[in-house]
């Protein structure tokens, strides 16, 4: 049976205390007997024998404080003696006492359960939306960096004590609280927030496929109406964790192959894709065109090597696959070549000289680098792709120039930042795939002017009162406002705010790309980007009526009673 924290932490106490406990009181009532039996004599020399509560009373002082004398008249020696044998017991078993508690403050598991009731105590105290992510490796640790730094909540779970220390000691823009502890436990779900009004959705990222299936499936039945994303190494689990409505399964293995089909059929919409999903002040990525003519070699046919294959094919290219353990993986129907694909012989097999792309695609960076460079000495014009298995090898994945990385923690992460913080992205991607190439790369070339040479801000925006309160009361009231009035500079009225509206929401229907003059209306949803500057004008042009009005009409109208009284004597004065 599942006990809360305050319930373990009582148990702990009484378990480890119940001995020295017993221990005291059998003490105690020891001495209080035979203090009250034995006979003494009072001032008269009559015997007399001391009450149990007098005893009691003595017995309390003596063992604590030794101190105030003999009541409630001068002792005997035979009750002297046994006051002494008491002293002594007591002060042992005193010692006894305070050294177990010592004891059980250090226990490991003592201090689990007060770090555990401390971090539920917290969870109950939140009141402001937050995501719950199960898992602190690099996935997640990508994940809530991305997300503190947009300003969003975080709590997270991990079964490595070193990863969740070490959160505290990261530069993130928000307190994160972490629970060291097996996300697939229900009751650890229930203290990180799960059913807590206020969480916003749960992200499974742990290791372990299983691990990830139960958490899916928990969140589902104790709160249905939580968004649940969960990564999947296993068409086997993928299968499972959609038969029971699991929001979004990521595969960044397939991820990775529906990026490479969109380069190879519309390079400016991938262009586009990677400048919109991309971290938030990094570098434009410059585009890439994957080449047809001429084979692949893919060097790995584990998960990521059967879903390049895959796409290969559906391009009709001709595919070479190296496998060192064809007895694991499987040996596919193309042409196999056997080796590990570092050494010259087995790239030669595979006919290297006239390769058109090459894919380093095992699950060892040393093996991915060794693979591109013994490739490059043998054709040096080859379109590479290599996958980076440990965040820590960045640098040298980077050194080696390839055309495309294909990093599993970075996809997932960048993949879930987007379906949490703008969901409606993958809507507008989904939609821009039925727009030609010349649509996307004419669009690419506006975002480039709007932001240079970094990657654009993204937001959602909702046409109600928390989010865009002045001009949902214009709206309300009937007042017309268009998105060539939400792009205009609240500072200088005629000048354009460097920022695209990509797509609106209306009544469930989209519309993508309007144009200036589209109406906007309570409960429109807008995804837009732009620069930082532009967002920070729109907020404020959205929050504030005499901004929204100025920007609307043109009309700058004074709002404090002096500035008002001024303007009144100018238009007297014309007259």
């Amino acid at each position: 049976m599942n006990r809360s924290g305050l319930e373990n932490i009582a148990f702990l106490i009484v378990r480890r205390m119940r001995q020295p406990l017993l221990t005291l009181i059998a003490v105690y009532a020891v001495s209080i007997l035979g203090l009250s039996l034995i006979p003494g004599r009072d001032a008269d020399g009559n015997v007399w024998h001391m009450s149990l509560f007098h005893a009691f009373y003595f017995v309390s002082y003596m063992a604590t404080t030794i101190g105030f004398g003999e009541i409630p008249y001068a002792f005997s020696d035979a009750q002297r003696m046994w006051v002494s044998l008491s002293l002594y017991a007591s002060v042992i078993a005193w010692i006894y006492a305070f050294g177990t508690i010592l004891a059980l403050v250090q226990d490991r598991t003592f201090q689990d359960a007060l770090a555990e009731n401390r971090f539920a105590r917290r969870i109950r105290k939140m009141r402001e939306p937050f995501h719950l992510i199960c898992g602190y490796g690099e996935t997640g640790t990508a994940l809530v960096k991305s997300l503190t730094d947009r300003g969003q909540h975080v709590v997270v779970i991990d079964i490595d004590e070193e990863r969740t220390n070490v959160i505290q000691l990261q530069d993130l823009r928000d307190f994160v609280p972490a629970l060291n502890g097996d996300a697939g436990v229900t009751q650890h779900l229930r203290e990180a927030g799960l059913q807590h009004r206020s969480c916003a959705g749960i992200v499974a990222l742990t290791n372990d496929n299983e691990a990830n299936l139960k958490i899916a499936i928990t969140s589902k039945l104790l709160n249905p109406g939580l968004k649940v994303i969960c990564r999947a190494d296993s068409q086997d689990v993928e299968e499972n964790m959609a038969s029971f409505g699991t929001d979004h399964i990521v595969d960044p293995f397939e991820t990775f192959g529906n990026h490479l089909a969109v380069a190879f059929q519309a390079p400016c919409l991938y262009l586009l894709q990677s400048w919109l999903t991309g971290v938030i002040g990094s570098a434009l990525s410059e585009p890439v065109y994957p080449p047809r003519d001429g084979h692949w070699i893919v060097c790995g046919y584990g998960r990521f090597g059967k879903a390049v294959c895959r796409r290969l094919a559906a391009e009709k290219i001709r595919v070479y696959v190296i496998e060192a353990h064809p007895e694991q993986t499987g040996q596919p129907e193309s042409d196999f070549v056997h080796g590990r694909g570092t050494e010259a012989v087995t790239l030669q097999e595979a006919a290297i000289e006239g390769a058109a792309g090459l894919v380093a695609g095992t699950d060892n960076d040393a093996n991915n680098l060794s693979i591109v460079m013994t490739a490059r000495e043998l054709n040096p014009d080859l379109f590479v792709v290599i996958r980076q298995n440990e965040h820590d090898n960045e640098d040298i994945i980077t050194a080696v120039g390839a055309d495309m990385i294909m990093h599993p923690s970075a996809i997932i992460a960048n993949k879930i930042r987007v379906l949490l913080a703008t969901p409606m992205l993958y809507e507008f991607a989904s939609l821009a795939l039925y727009e030609a190439d010349s649509w996307s790369c004419e669009l690419a070339s506006r975002v480039s002017g709007l932001v240079r040479d970094q990657v654009p801000h993204i937001r959602e925006w909702t046409i109600d009162a928390q989010q865009t309160p002045a001009l949902h009361a214009h709206c309300s009231a009937g007042g017309e406002f268009s998105v060539g009035d939400l792009l205009r500079d609240p500072w200088q009225r005629y000048e354009r705010l460097p920022a695209i509206v990509l797509l609106v929401r209306r009544d469930g229907d989209p519309v993508l790309l309007p144009d200036l003059e589209t109406e906007l209306g309570v409960g429109d949803r807008l995804l837009i980007c732009g620069s930082g500057v532009a967002f920070t004008r729109i907020t404020w042009t959205v929050s504030h009526a005499h901004t929204l009005e100025y920007v609307r009409t043109g009309v700058d109208r004074p709002q404090a009673w002096f500035w008002r009284y001024l303007k009144g004597r100018q238009e007297d004065q014309k007259k």
